[in-house]
Order: C-alpha cells, then sequence, then structure tokens
C-alpha cells in the first residue's frame, strides 16, 4: 500500500524543517504506554467484538463497524437503513496497514498478533466500552527488535468514532531510531457508494483544518491535483500554524474523518493527497527523529477514525464533543456575545478618538451595541501603552467613558506573546525594542540557533509556559478591562507560537510552549469575566481555521477575514459545529462578505451580503466610515444608499435574534442544491438558501427539513411576503416551489 509519508521530501522544506527541529525532545516525555482500562463497568458495553483466526477484528456498534483487517488497515464502515456504507478501499493485495513507523529512512509495516488479542471491558470518561489490543512484530527482515501494540477503543455514546493508539517498545540491545510515526493511513474511493455518474474516486468533498496558508478554503470541492500538508501544532512559516486537528472526507451518503483527540496540540503533519490511481490518500505523520533506548517506548497521541452521514459538521461536532469528555470547558458565551458589533478599523491604523465617537450617532440609530477599537492604537507591540500621536494623555480611557454614556460597549483589540526587538517591521510601523524586551529578556522563546524565534507579523515571541510571562498577561488584561474600562479584547491574529530552545526555561521539551500557549488565553479569559461577567473576550485566526490550544478560551468565534459571503456561511457552520449549536460566532465585517483583488495581496472589501451571517445564525457586523472621510475611504463609506440598507438588515437581526438560536445540522454541504441552513428557535424554523454564484438566481424546489408532521405557515421575513402553507408528513419534508436572486430567507411556523 502506497504511504504518503514515503512522498514527505516533496512536501515544504521549512515546515517539515521546524517540525522535525521542534519535536527533537518529545520523545521520551511521551513514552509511557497507554493508560489501562479502568474497573470494568457495572454493566457491560453494547459494543460487540469479534476476534476472528488470522484476522479480522471485527467492532460492531448501534451505527458503525470498525475492522482490522489481517493487513492491519482499519476499515470504518456505516450502518445505515440496512445498507453497509464506506469510502476505506484497502489495496488489493496489500500487506499495507493504518499504523506503522519509518525507521532509517525505511517504513516498516506490522503483522498483528490477532491469536493474542485482548478484549477488555473500558470504563472512563467516553462511558463504557471496548477496548481491544493486539501486538504486533514488523514485517521485516530479522534483526529489527521493535514491537506495537496496537489500542481501539471503541464507546456506546460515540458509536461513530474507534479511537487509536500505538505503543512502540525496543526489545533489542541497542538503540532503535524512529524517523516517524504513521497513524490512520486510508486510502479513500467515492466509488465505493457513488459509482453511477462519478467517474472519479476523488470526486468528494472535503474539511482540512490546519492554519498555514491565509485565506485559503478550509471545505473543498477535491480535484485530480489535489495535495496539501495539514502541518498542524507549533508556528509555520509566515507566523501560522495551530489549526484543528481534523481531516474530513464526504459524499452525498457516507463521510470520514481522521485526526487526534488530544486536548493540547501535537505537531504533526494531516497530509492529504490525491494519487495517481484517483484514490484519497489520508494519513497523520508524527516526526519523531529520536532513538529509543532498549527496553523504552513512544507512545502515540490518540487518534480516531469517524464514519458518518453528512458534511464537516458532524465530525467537527463528534470531535468537540469527545474533547469535552476528555477536559475541554467550552464557556456559554455571555449575553452581549450576540450583540452586533461596529469596528473602527475602516478609519485603519491611525484611527482617532474623534473618528471613533464620530459614529456614534449610527450607532444609536441603527441598534449597534459595540465599538471596537481595533489595530494600532497602540506604541509598541508588547508594551500596549496608547500612541500619543493618535491617542495623547488619558484619551483612550476618556473615549470608552464616553462610549458607556451613550450606552455603547467598547472593545479593545491586541496580540498576546508577541513583542518588538528591534527587528522587523510591519506596514508602516518599524519595530524598536520594547520596554517589556529591555527589561525581561529571558523571556523569550529562542530558536535552535538561540535567536528570537518569530512569530506572526514577524514579532518576537514571549514563552507562554513561563510563570512571569502568564503573569504579565494577567496584568496587561486588568489594565484594560479594569484600569481603562474596556469591556472586552479583540485577540487578532492569533495562531500558534514556536517551540522554544530556552535553556533558561528548563523545558521538558521544546514543545512545552507550544502546548502551553492556551494557558495565556485562558488567564486573559477568566481575568476578563471575573472583572466583567457580561464581556465579550473575541480571538480572530485571520485567515484560518482556528486552533484547539486556545478555542476553550473565547466567549465569541469570529469569520476571520473570510474572502467573500461563501467562506462567511461555511466557517459559522463550522464553528457551530466546534462550540456548539448556540454559539456566539461574529460574521466579520459584513463589507468582507464581497471583496475584488488590488494590486499584488491586497483587496477592495465592499460587501453588503448581511443574509450570509444572518441566515446562518452569525452575529452581524460592519466597518462602515461616517460621516464621509475622504476618497481613500470611500469602499466602506455609509452612503444614504448603504445606510437603509444596513439599517433594515441590522433591524432584522435585533428582531429575530437567530444567532441565540440552535444551528440544526440539516443539509449536506456540497450535495444539497442550493446551498441550505437551519435555525431553531422559540417554537419556529428558520431557513436560509443561497444561490451557487454571487449575483446568482435559483428557480426550483426549497426542501424545509426537520418539520414534525403537521401544517405550517412559510413567510419570507426579509421582504414579509406570505408565502402560505406547507403540510410536513411523518418521514418526508415539505417541498416549496421557489424562484430567488442571492438568497432566500424564511420563517415557518405552525399554524
Amino acid at each position: 500500500m502506497k504511504r504518503i509519508g514515503r512522498s514527505l521530501p516533496q512536501l515544504n522544506s521549512f515546515i517539515l524543517a521546524i517540525i522535525f527541529a521542534g519535536l527533537g525532545g518529545v520523545t521520551l516525555s511521551c513514552s509511557k504506554p497507554p493508560a489501562q482500562p479502568k474497573a470494568p463497568p457495572s454493566r457491560p458495553s453494547d459494543v460487540k467484538v469479534e476476534v476472528r483466526d488470522g484476522g479480522p477484528v471485527v467492532l460492531t456498534t448501534s451505527a458503525a463497524e470498525f475492522q482490522i483487517l489481517p493487513s492491519g488497515f482499519l476499515q470504518a464502515t456505516l450502518l445505515k437503513d440496512g445498507k453497509r456504507l464506506t469510502l476505506d478501499e484497502p489495496g488489493v493485495g496489500s500487506t499495507g496497514g493504518s499504523d506503522s513507523i519509518v525507521h532509517e529512512g525505511k517504513e516498516f509495516d506490522f503483522v498483528p498478533d490477532f491469536s493474542q488479542a485482548k478484549v477488555l471491558d473500558s470504563m472512563g470518561k467516553l462511558g463504557r466500552g471496548k477496548r481491544v489490543e493486539i501486538p504486533g512484530r514488523p514485517l521485516a527482515p530479522a534483526g529489527v527488535e521493535i514491537e506495537r501494540r496496537l489500542v481501539v477503543e471503541v464507546y456506546d455514546d460515540f458509536p461513530y468514532i474507534a479511537l487509536v493508539s500505538t505503543a512502540y517498545k525496543n526489545v533489542g540491545t541497542t538503540d532503535f531510531q524512529i524517523d516517524q510515526v504513521l497513524m490512520q493511513q486510508h486510502r479513500f474511493n467515492a466509488n465505493e457508494q457513488d459509482a453511477k455518474g462519478r467517474p472519479h474516486p476523488y470526486d468528494m468533498w472535503s474539511f482540512q483544518g490546519s492554519s498555514y496558508d491565509w485565506g485559503k478554503d478550509d471545505v473543498q470541492r477535491l480535484t485530480r491535483t489535489s495535495s496539501q500538508p495539514n502541518v498542524m501544532g507549533e508556528a509555520v512559516k509566515g507566523g501560522y500554524g495551530g489549526g484543528i486537528p481534523v481531516v474530513a472526507f464526504w459524499t452525498a451518503s457516507v463521510g470520514e474523518a481522521i485526526g487526534h483527540v488530544e486536548t493540547l496540540p501535537w505537531t504533526l503533519l494531516m497530509p492529504v493527497k490525491v494519487e495517481q490511481d484517483g484514490r484519497v490518500a489520508a494519513q497523520i505523520t508524527i516526526p519523531v527523529n529520536a532513538a529509543l533506548k532498549p527496553g523504552e517506548s513512544y507512545s502515540s497521541p490518540r487518534s480516531f477514525v469517524a464514519v458518518y452521514s453528512g458534511d464537516f459538521y458532524e465530525p467537527l461536532r463528534m470531535w468537540s464533543s469527545v474533547l469535552q469528555k476528555e477536559g475541554w470547558e467550552i464557556p456559554k458565551p455571555s449575553s452581549e456575545a450576540y450583540n452586533v458589533s461596529w469596528c473602527g478599523w475602516g478609519y485603519e491604523f491611525n484611527v482617532t478618538p474623534a473618528q471613533m465617537l464620530g459614529t456614534v450617532p449610527k450607532l444609536k440609530e441603527l441598534g449597534i451595541k459595540w465599538a471596537t477599537l481595533d489595530d494600532r492604537w497602540f506604541d509598541t507591540y508588547g508594551d500596549w501603552n496608547p500612541r500619543k500621536e493618535t491617542f495623547p494623555g488619558d484619551s483612550i480611557k476618556q473615549m470608552v467613558d464616553d462610549f458607556h454614556k451613550q450606552g455603547i460597549l467598547a472593545q479593545l483589540w491586541w496580540l498576546p506573546l508577541g513583542a518588538e526587538d528591534g527587528q522587523g517591521k510591519w506596514e508602516s510601523h518599524k519595530y524598536i525594542v520594547s520596554k517589556v524586551a529591555q527589561e525581561h529578556p529571558d523571556w523569550f522563546i529562542l530558536d535552535k540557533n538561540g535567536k528570537h524565534a518569530r512569530m506572526t507579523r514577524d514579532l518576537a515571541t514571549l514563552c507562554p509556559a513561563v510563570p512571569e510571562v502568564q503573569s504579565y498577561y494577567k496584568q496587561l488584561t486588568e489594565k484594560f478591562i479594569r484600569d481603562w474600562g474596556f469591556d472586552g479584547s479583540k485577540l487578532d491574529n492569533i495562531y500558534s507560537v514556536p517551540a522554544c530552545y530556552n535553556p533558561a526555561h528548563h523545558h521538558k521539551s521544546p514543545q512545552d510552549s507550544v502546548k502551553a500557549m492556551g494557558e495565556v488565553y485562558k488567564i486573559i479569559f477568566q481575568t476578563t469575566r471575573a472583572i466583567k461577567p457580561e464581556s465579550v473576550t473575541q480571538a480572530c485566526p485571520c485567515g484560518t481555521p482556528p486552533s484547539l490550544a486556545w478555542l476553550p478560551f473565547i466567549d465569541q468565534a469570529v469569520t476571520a477575514d473570510p474572502v467573500g459571503a461563501v467562506q462567511v456561511r461555511r466557517r459559522i457552520k463550522m464553528y457551530k459545529a466546534l462550540l456548539g449549536p448556540e454559539a456566539a460566532v461574529y460574521g466579520d465585517h459584513v463589507e468582507l462578505s464581497s471583496m475584488t483583488p488590488v494590486g499584488k495581496g491586497d483587496w477592495s472589501e465592499h460587501g453588503s451580503d448581511f443574509a450570509s451571517t444572518l441566515g446562518t445564525g452569525g452575529v452581524l457586523g460592519t466597518k462602515f466610515v461616517w460621516p464621509d472621510p475622504g476618497p481613500k475611504f470611500k469602499p466602506v463609506a455609509l452612503t444614504s444608499e448603504k445606510e437603509a440598507h444596513w439599517k433594515k438588515w441590522i433591524g432584522l437581526y435585533n428582531e429575530k435574534m437567530l444567532s441565540k438560536g440552535e444551528f440544526r445540522d440539516l443539509y449536506v454541504y456540497g450535495y444539497d442544491v442550493p446551498e441550505a441552513y437551519a435555525i431553531e428557535k422559540d417554537g419556529k424554523m428558520y431557513y436560509a438558501f443561497f444561490a451557487e454564484k454571487e449575483n446568482g438566481t435559483f428557480a426550483g424546489e426549497v426542501e424545509l427539513r426537520g418539520l414534525k408532521p403537521g401544517s405550517y405557515h412559510v413567510v419570507d421575513y426579509v421582504d414579509g411576503k406570505d408565502l402560505g402553507t406547507v403540510q410536513a408528513e411523518a418521514g418526508k419534508s415539505p417541498r416549496l416551489k421557489t424562484e430567488f436572486k442571492e438568497h432566500l430567507l424564511l420563517e415557518v411556523s405552525a399554524q
């Protein structure tokens, strides 16, 4: 079976270099074998396990079947409506399994010893389940002294997921080098389920959760040339990094996903590639690059494979649910997190208090509750004091007081962990040596060469694992929220941090900095909440998916500089899956819903598509400027024509508050036409349908899913049109014949 792992040298060399450098010292700290199961549950699990001579091992739940084939390949099958559905296609005659290692440049598969397999009851954080342990020896010449113990866990409460962990033990008398550990190696074929009319095995949609390229679609239909490294964990070139360690694939009938379920970030790759035969290869690659001493073991993180019906929402919801059982605590958003926000970024870097406060009449008239002071109000990254030329004296505190007098809440933009060290620049701002760098040079992350490691905006990086750094961010948060009076933070350009080789920090592993990043965000969030319970802490991973490191420590997610309305809708659905169906997800500035390239790497933002945020259950936002400040800001100036449009849509939002409703996953992205979303709130169903292209039209029938049997009244609540009644029957959703341009938003209530 061909492995993506064998073609790793073809991937981005810079990305691989920093991963191998960052993981050089992590092996021993992760070398303990997987935890033994707890005492058997009071009643046995409903999971059925069959161990056949010579394989396979078959684990069957109420909804799926997981087989460990004689080759070691883990095949996931959905059991639905009497059918067996899968995307997995093991290679014919292949001896390749799903978990292997690379040793001195060669990949070694393992032969499972099914005669020694152990089936145990398991009771833990995920509830009742079954655990199968299978030893194995490498498919290699004599003298390769390494053993593998494969553990597969399946739980009653998570019937669509199988969890997998491996431990590799050196049973020889000399050191044994492990270059890489490969997990969840799969070969997918859409033709397995959709051969009719689907000539290409790769003809499926995917979600790829990595953060390494601004503006790239995380939801995409695969093509003949699709290939993506999906680096997860520490910072990568450009300062990106982090990510959601999940890659998912789906057709109209079945989907599969792989990833890991550790609550802290691991630096690894999850490459996806369409191979020469058209099959889709996906796996988890852990660059270990370390030697095991005799008797020593290396234990992998717990990975998973999930099988499901639907799109990316389903595996992301399952993944988040598992992590919440494992220790994630997703906070309930404050009530203020659902209110409409205006951002001063329309005025860009040199905004003044006068410009900020000048919009107050329009904010009140339009029903906008929040005002955000955006980028470059400060003098120096890391110190975070007001710029004297734009915010002299105590003008920043006075501005906040003035907003409060008008009943408007204020949010502050800032970027934790970055600090100026005299090197580099961002836009027109040339870096100096910040005060924090002068007074605390020992706080910084150092690379392998002993130099300041760089993060986003080419800033030097304070190490989040250092207790004094954590205390410093508590003090900064208290200054912003308690002393200056801000009601929350917009934490921007938030990705990950580099691995830390600073000997003064006494890390057990260079990855300690990456895994500690969330602690700083937890401190910011909890300190803010303690001072102001109705505050809002927002984190924006500009242009990319978020990071599991800090995701549990926010009130409000954001679609993060979406490139157009399609990304707005997809990302709202993503965050509703990750944070819950009632999560507060800021749709970002509505102006971003339509963009035109201008020059190299720049955009003109002139969108007005509020429907993409309102209809999907997001929170509205805008960055208009008013009164008209001149030609430079013309694309975002609030003209009289735009004002009427803004007033209508913000009024609809404040009236319906669908962002507080329950997002219902009833439609499959990429296969249900038109693109559709559903929100349930106050006993009513709200539907949003979108034409395929911007300014496009749709003519045909839309299906109103999720209704109980009965008669329903349908209203186009945007245009105030009564569309009559529909009848829902058991097992059959009503259809409505319609024609619309761009979007159709419906309110459906029982008669």
